[in-house]
């Protein structure tokens, strides 16, 4: 059985993908969770994976601000 060869992924289509992303937690998280894209490059990495890490901590943070206002 013959494998196919890796098929390679656009970079342009994932940073543009995590843009939309970036520019939707920039409109709904609170101010502060989500650091600048600068940031993200200079303390983690260029590479679109620690641009995505940077978004799933904003989100996760968020919600647990909004699960601690909901419980008071």
């Amino acid at each position: 059985m013959t494998s196919l060869p890796p098929v390679a992924i656009e970079p342009t289509g994932e940073r543009a993908a995590l843009k939309l992303v970036r520019m939707a937690v920039e409109q709904v998280c609170p101010a502060g969770v989500l650091p600048s894209e600068e940031w993200v490059t200079g303390r983690y990495g260029p590479e679109p994976i620690h641009e995505g890490e940077a978004l799933a901590k904003a989100i996760i943070e968020t919600v647990e601000r909004l699960t601690k206002e909901a419980r008071r």
